[in-house]
């Protein structure tokens, strides 16, 4: 076959063909036009969204930053003994979630550190315990790390797990955990993590229980093109079977505090340039985000024209990013968020978690 062309690519966009790997790798490449490539994305993006950019009302909640794993890539967790450790009691995580609540958020986003002395039914009791109390609130939670932790500690199937955590209060899961998929690179930055086949089989159960999904991919670090377009096609496949996953969310690295802090923190001509990669390798995901934790405000904002169609949120409280040395501020308001999506020329809506359409009076909110 001919190596792709731009021109190429293009044909097969505009008549509904699938991209390949080696056009993925193409799209990639530094001497391939940056703004063509996202002129691209942001047809695609127009066609699946129209003129809109969502934005939504969240808080975070990371119970813990006490982990067994202590990646090379993660500045966040910590041992239990080294200055820092936390773990959140059942006061301060319900206080968390009455904060949530106060604010008008829609969603409580819940990861932290995988704990090596707490029983699966620790986690269990903070969906639970939030749920009861704030039942309004979607409890999005637990990646698929922790969720392969709890199936090994409890020697139960992932089914069965994620079952208990449904009639405890799960809303859906996130997406993190998933790095990059290739065993190499996953060897080096989280070699004790589970791995590419377990987080993919996580996500494959959720959503044969109707759970929906995101999905990640952390870039930036050791990883090379061709393991990006790899990541892309494996999520791609799994999408094609479940149609499970509601949002991609590429996520810069940030090196800072790691073991991987000599490396340089990835460019925004990187992250535009992934963003609208992913937007033209995902054909069948609905939605890309550029989460402006991540990427900054200005490049999550210019991203909206490289294929995004969403900024995430208010984002209250995160700590994993900017442990890692993420210059974002801390929350982003409502007016802020709309204010830069209508700057960029789009329509801005409040979602939910699942991507409805919210009408809102103050805190009070409901579905469209």
């Amino acid at each position: 076959m001919p190596d792709p062309t731009l021109d190429s690519i293009r044909d097969k966009l505009e008549s509904g063909r699938r991209l390949s790997a080696v056009d993925g790798e193409f799209l990639y490449r530094d001497d391939v036009d940056l703004h063509a490539v996202g002129e691209l994305a942001d047809v695609v993006r127009a066609r699946k969204n129209g003129n809109v950019a969502y934005y939504n009302l969240n808080m975070h909640l990371n119970p813990t930053n006490i982990c067994i794993y202590r990646c090379s890539l993660c500045a966040y967790s910590r041992d239990a003994d080294e200055p820092g450790a936390y773990t959140m009691n059942s006061e301060q995580i319900l206080a968390r979630g009455q904060e949530a609540v106060e604010a008008g958020c829609t969603e409580l986003h819940i990861v932290g550190g995988v704990h090596p002395d707490k029983p699966f039914d620790w986690y269990l009791d903070i969906i639970a315990s939030l749920h009861t109390a704030y039942p309004r609130l979607h409890l999005k939670a637990w990646t698929a790390i922790e969720i392969a932790w709890f199936a090994q500690m409890t020697k139960r199937p992932v089914r069965l797990i994620l079952e208990d955590l449904v009639r405890a209060g799960l809303g859906s899961l996130p997406g993190g955990g998933a790095e990059i998929f290739d065993p190499e690179v996953r060897q080096q930055i989280c070699p004790r993590k589970a791995d590419a086949r377990t987080w993919l089989a996580i996500h494959r159960a959720a959503h044969q229980l109707g759970l929906r999904t995101n999905a990640t991919m952390l870039y930036g670090h050791l990883e090379h093109v061709e393991h990006r377009v790899d990541h892309l096609v494996a999520l791609r496949q799994l999408q094609d079977v479940t149609g499970g996953f509601q949002a991609f969310i590429p996520l810069a690295f940030h090196p800072e505090n790691t073991r991987l802090a000599h490396l340089e923190k990835p460019s925004a001509l990187a992250a535009l340039r992934t963003i609208a990669v992913s937007r033209l390798m995902l054909d069948n995901f609905d939605h890309v985000k550029a989460f402006w934790v991540s990427l900054g405000i200005g490049t999550a904002q210019t991203a909206l024209a490289y294929g995004a169609d969403d900024l995430d949120g208010t984002v209250h409280y995160e700590l994993i990013h900017h442990e890692a040395g993420a210059r974002s501020p801390q929350a982003l308001t409502v007016d802020e968020l709309r204010a830069l999506i209508t700057e960029a020329g789009r329509e801005p809506v409040e979602r939910d978690t699942l991507y409805r359409p919210v009408r809102r009076d103050g805190v009070n909110w409901q579905l469209v």
